[in-house]
């Protein structure tokens, strides 16, 4: 163990020197000697080594956004070689060649953090041995060795037996008991950050071996940490349960704010957006004008989710613009009220007449001619009506009220017709007897 230890110690020494300035501070605080003081330090190591991985964990996202949009041209290839799975997998990995996406990005975290964890599963394990490491020093040993977490000493395994226990301080039930019950909350958060990805943050219309890998891992990281898990120590244990709950928050985090395109929490996010749109008129926070720009940008490549986030602003009367930013469209500019103000409703639908039937349009049209029709005879004055034109009128003058009176009911007979066929009519064929 000495050996791999001096192998490894451009690793395990800074990782035990980070440990020793946490305590430092912890031990001020609750004591130097007390399990707070020395899992308060692994838990700080835990977040300063996410931190420093954010940049890492941003990639990692990019990385499963370029596998998300490669998801059509996956299924092409699947459904052409879906006979031949060789030729399926050269074709999946010559497409991943030339886009650059790497389907093993989920995993990048996990591995940057393996150098760490090695380092301090050693660190502890040399705690339980009784052995200085990197810059423990003797009297560090002596106190993280007399440090329990819930009644379990720090370096305690669950499968140590009761002399090594004893040695420790403490009873194998109460290490057994706390072991346990860190192993099922490791296991059960990776389960649940795995299976919200799946559910909430993928978009399922494709299926891709990608999603098969992600699915794999759902279940094999959990059943993994069951199975180690009785090797570690206790301060292993508090150092993974720790980054799996950090890990689940921050894929909660993204989810609710940046989620996949075509997935189930991009539906809601949306949603929550055009609330927010409506409300506020405008997008007001900068990662919303990014997201509204990169959905204008797709055109007609939009999802359905997509599509019904556009229509619901057109709908209110706004428009979004290439550069991410929400504003008035031109068709509510145009309803407005004469004082400038916008109009406070749309304007209503034109209607379209409802479609008469044969008999009806014959009996209006019927209607509407004997009404003309009395309407001229009222008007057309008789030869018993005075009448009011000059004596001295010229014929010319009275000509066209001659003829007006040589042919006095002509266009109410046509009028009176109007509903029935033009052209010449068939003589009516005499009764037989």
């Amino acid at each position: 163990m000495d050996t791999i230890a001096s192998l490894f110690s451009f690793i395990t020494t800074p990782v035990s020197w980070v440990i020793v300035q946490f305590h430092k501070v912890y031990g001020a605080i609750f004591g130097p000697d007390t399990g707070w003081a020395w899992g308060l330090s692994i838990v700080s190591l835990v977040i300063l080594i996410r931190i420093c991985l954010i940049p890492l964990f941003v990639k990692q996202i990019k990385s499963t956004r370029a596998m998300q949009t490669l998801q059509p041209e996956m299924k092409k290839i699947q459904e052409r070689y879906k006979n031949d799975k060789q030729r399926q997998s050269e074709e999946m990995m010559k497409l991943y060649k030339e886009t650059g996406t790497n389907p093993l990005s989920s995993c990048l975290p996990i591995l940057a953090q393996s150098p760490f964890f090695f380092a301090l599963y050693h660190v502890l394990n040399g705690i339980a041995t009784g052995d200085t490491i990197g810059v423990i020093n003797e009297s560090l040993l002596a106190s993280a060795r007399k440090a329990h977490i819930f009644g379990a000493p720090l370096a305690a395994k669950f499968k140590d037996g009761s002399a090594t226990v004893e040695a420790l301080g403490a009873t194998v039930t109460d290490v057994r008991v706390v072991t346990a019950v860190m192993i099922i909350l490791m296991s059960a958060s990776q389960f649940y950050t795995q299976r919200q990805l799946m559910t909430k943050n993928v978009d399922t219309t494709v299926k891709t071996p990608f999603m098969q890998q992600q699915k794999m891992l759902m279940y094999v990281f959990p059943v993994m940490f069951a199975v180690f898990g009785i090797n570690f120590p206790v301060g292993v244990l508090v150092y993974w349960l720790t980054t799996n709950v950090w890990t689940m928050g921050q894929q909660m985090y993204v989810i609710h704010n940046n989620p996949t395109p075509g997935s189930k929490a991009q539906a809601a996010y949306l949603e929550r957006l055009t609330k927010h749109v409506l409300n506020h008129g405008k997008a007001r926070k900068r990662s919303e004008r990014t997201i509204i720009k990169a959905i204008v940008a797709k055109g007609r490549d939009r999802n359905e989710f997509e599509r019904k986030f556009i229509n619901g602003l057109n709908k209110a009367g706004l428009a979004a613009q290439a550069d991410g930013t929400v504003v008035q469209s031109e068709s509510q500019v145009a309803v407005q009220t004469e004082d400038g103000s916008p109009a406070s409703a749309a304007t209503p639908k034109r209607q379209q007449p409802k479609r008469q039937s044969k008999s009806q349009r014959q009996s209006g049209a019927a209607a509407s001619g004997t009404k003309a029709a009395g309407e001229d005879q009222s008007s057309t004055p008789t030869s018993l009506s005075k009448s009011e034109e000059p004596q001295d009128a010229t014929p010319e003058d009275a000509k066209p009220a001659a003829s007006a009176k040589k042919q006095p009911g002509s266009g109410n007979r046509s009028k009176a017709q109007s509903g029935q066929r033009k052209g010449p009519q068939r003589p009516k064929s005499p009764s037989k007897k």
